[in-house]
C-alpha cells in the first residue's frame, strides 16, 4: 500500500510538472484543416497524420503518445492531451538515431519502428525496435524536457515492434516480434526477462505466440495484466489489409487464447488495428489504432472500448458477428471537462527562436544546413551539395518536411534563392517527398533566375529527376504554393511573383508515400555536386491553409 502511494504521488507530480510547462509554452495552435473535436463528440481520425503504430498512456490526467518516426530526425515524437481528442506535439525523445554515422545520411524505411512509452516508477520509458541493429529504449522523468541517451537492451538482427512489462513481483520482461526481412521469419511473438531496470535482456526469450496458420504477420504487441490475466494487443494481417488481436493467459508464458476484436467489417476503415488500450480517471476503457491512408500515411484512430467476460470488445459490431468494427464518430470520452481545441503544428512563420516541432530532416541533422539567428523572421537553408552521382532526391539529408495534415489542404511559401556565384547550379523551393516526388524551384543560371517544376519516379529505385516546366522569374523571389486534394494527394502546384496573383504550373500530381511513411510536404535548399560553394536560400515562412 506504501508504494503504491508513493508512486501516485510521483505521478501526480509528473502531471502538474507537465502541464505548468505546456501553459508556459506558446499559444495553443489549431489546425484550419483538420480537427476532430466536434463539441460533445469526436470524428475519426483524431489525428489526420503519419503518426504510424501509436502508442499511449494515461499518467495522472495527462496523456502522452508516441510513435513510429524510422529515419526522420528528430525521432520518436512525444504527443499530448488532456481529453484524448486534442493533441499537441510537445517534444521528441531523441534528437539523433542511433549510431550516429550509420543515420547521417538517409535511411528510409529504417530505424524507429513501433516504440511503446510506459511510465514506471516515476520514469517515462520509451522501447523500439531498430531491424538492423536492436532494441533500444530511451527514458525520462519529465517527457517535455530532455530525454537520456538511448540504451540498446537487447542487440540482433530482425528485432522490432518492443513492449516492456513490469509485473506485480516485481519481474520486467520484453516481448516484441521480427522482421522476416532481417531475421527470415516472422509471424512470431517473443518473451524474454529483463533486469528490473528495464536496461537489458537476460535470456535468449520464449515464444508465445505464432500466427504462421491463423495470424500472419502478427507484430506490435502491446502487453497488460487486468484480473489476473495477462493481456497481449497485437495486430495482424498485413498494415492495410489485418485486423487486431487479443491474447489472454494466466501465464505470461502462455498458452494464450486469441479473439479477433477489431476488423474492418463494413466500413471503410481498413487496417484497423496496432495501438493502445487507455482508460480515464472515471473507469472508461479506449483503444487506439491507426488506418492505413497510403499517401496520407498511417493515421490515428480512437474507438470506445468495454470489457466482457475479460475479452475486449472494440468499436461497434454493426455486422452482429462479435468482432467490433471502427466508429466515425462518437461521444468523447469522460475526462471530467472540455478542453481547447488542439492540433499539432502545421504553419511556422519562421518568427521563433528555432523550427517549430513538426519539421523533420531525412537524416541526423548537420548543424551548417540551416540558421536561424535570434530575432532572424525566416529560414536560412543552405545551399548543400547533394551526394555526387544522384539522380534525385531519395538520398539527400537535408530535406526539411512535415506530415500530410488533412485530406485536403495547401501548402504556401516564399523563398528568395541567392547563390553567392553568377554561374548556375542552386536550386531551392517547395517539395511533395515520396517513392515518387514533384517540387516546385527557384534555380540560376548565367542570363537570370528560372522556376522550374520537377518529377522523378521510383526515386527509390534511382527514377532520374526530370524538369517538367519551367518560366524565367523578373527576381530571384517566389510565392510557391501547392494544393492538396482527394482522392488520395493530388497535387496542383502553382507561383506568383507577387504573393496575389498564382499561376498553375503543369499537371496534376499524384503523391505517393515514401518507405513505410506517408508522403511529406516541405522545403529544400541544394546545390549540385559540381557548381561551386556557397549559396542559400531564405523562406519568409510556411503556411498550411484551406486554400
Amino acid at each position: 500500500m506504501k508504494t503504491k502511494s508513493i508512486i501516485n504521488i510521483i505521478a501526480i507530480t509528473a502531471c502538474s510538472v507537465a502541464s505548468t510547462y505546456l501553459q508556459a509554452q506558446e499559444k495553443k495552435y489549431a489546425s484550419e484543416v483538420w480537427t476532430a473535436d466536434q463539441g460533445e463528440n469526436y470524428r475519426n481520425p483524431v489525428l489526420y497524420a503519419d503518426y504510424s503504430d501509436p502508442d499511449v498512456i494515461r499518467v495522472g490526467n495527462d496523456y502522452y503518445m508516441t510513435a513510429s518516426s524510422f529515419n526522420e530526425a528528430p525521432g520518436l515524437p512525444v504527443l499530448h492531451s488532456k481529453d484524448m481528442i486534442n493533441w499537441k506535439l510537445v517534444n521528441y525523445a531523441i534528437q539523433d538515431l542511433l549510431p550516429l554515422e550509420h543515420f547521417s545520411t538517409p535511411k528510409r524505411g529504417d530505424g524507429v519502428w513501433a516504440p511503446s512509452i510506459r511510465f514506471h516508477k516515476g520514469e517515462f520509458y520509451i522501447y523500439w525496435g531498430d531491424p538492423d541493429f536492436g532494441i533500444y529504449m530511451v527514458k525520462t522523468k519529465d517527457p517535455l524536457g530532455i530525454w537520456e541517451k538511448p540504451v540498446l537492451v537487447m542487440e540482433g538482427k530482425g528485432l522490432i515492434d518492443s513492449c516492456p512489462f513490469w509485473d506485480e513481483d516485481g519481474n520486467a520482461y520484453l516481448i516484441h516480434g521480427w522482421a522476416g526481412s532481417r531475421a527470415g521469419v516472422k509471424s512470431m511473438l517473443t518473451l524474454n526477462k529483463m533486469n528490473p531496470e528495464g536496461t537489458k535482456v537476460l535470456d535468449k526469450g520464449i515464444h508465445v505466440f505464432d500466427g504462421h496458420d491463423a495470424h500472419p504477420t502478427v507484430e506490435g504487441p502491446k502487453m497488460y495484466k487486468r484480473n489476473g490475466y495477462y493481456y497481449i494487443f497485437a495486430p495482424a494481417g498485413g498494415v492495410a489489409t489485418g485486423w487486431q488481436l487479443a491474447l489472454r493467459s494466466k501465464n505470461i508464458y502462455g498458452p494464450y487464447e486469441e479473439k479477433i476484436v477489431l476488423e474492418q467489417g463494413s466500413t471503410n476503415i481498413n487496417g484497423p488495428h496496432q495501438g493502445a488500450w487507455v482508460d480515464t480517471p472515471s473507469g472508461e476503457n479506449w483503444f487506439y489504432h491507426f488506418q492505413d491512408v497510403d499517401a496520407g500515411g498511417r493515421i490515428v484512430h480512437l474507438q470506445p472500448m468495454k470489457w466482457d467476460k475479460d475479452w475486449p470488445v472494440i468499436g461497434t459490431d454493426y455486422n452482429k458477428n462479435g468482432i467490433g468494427e471502427p466508429v466515425v464518430s462518437y461521444k468523447k470520452p469522460d475526462v471530467g471537462q472540455l478542453y481547447p481545441v488542439v492540433t499539432p503544428a502545421e504553419t511556422d512563420e519562421f518568427d521563433g527562436k528555432k523550427l517549430g516541432l513538426q519539421w523533420q530532416w531525412s537524416a541526423n541533422e548537420n548543424i551548417v544546413w540551416s540558421s536561424k539567428l535570434p530575432g532572424q523572421q525566416f529560414l536560412r537553408l543552405f545551399s548543400i551539395k547533394v551526394p555526387e552521382g544522384e539522380k534525385n532526391l531519395w538520398n539527400v539529408p537535408n530535406l526539411l518536411t512535415q506530415k500530410f495534415p488533412a485530406p485536403n489542404f495547401t501548402a504556401t511559401t516564399k523563398v528568395k534563392l541567392v547563390p553567392e556565384e553568377a554561374r548556375d547550379g542552386k536550386t531551392a523551393g517547395l517539395l511533395v517527398m515520396g517513392l515518387d516526388h514533384t517540387s516546385l524551384v527557384i534555380t540560376n543560371k548565367p542570363d537570370g533566375y528560372y522556376l522550374q517544376l520537377r518529377k522523378a519516379e521510383k526515386a527509390d529505385k534511382g527514377g532520374k529527376e526530370k524538369i517538367l516546366w519551367e518560366t524565367q522569374l523578373k527576381s530571384n523571389e517566389a510565392y510557391l504554393k501547392v494544393n492538396v486534394t482527394e482522392p488520395n494527394g493530388l497535387c496542383q502546384f502553382s507561383y506568383s511573383e507577387n504573393g496575389k496573383d498564382f499561376i498553375k504550373t503543369g499537371d496534376v500530381f499524384q503523391a505517393k508515400p515514401g518507405k513505410w511513411i506517408g508522403a511529406k510536404v516541405g522545403l529544400y535548399s541544394i546545390s549540385m555536386a559540381k557548381a561551386p560553394r556557397g549559396g542559400y536560400a531564405d523562406f519568409d515562412w510556411f503556411r498550411i491553409t484551406k486554400k
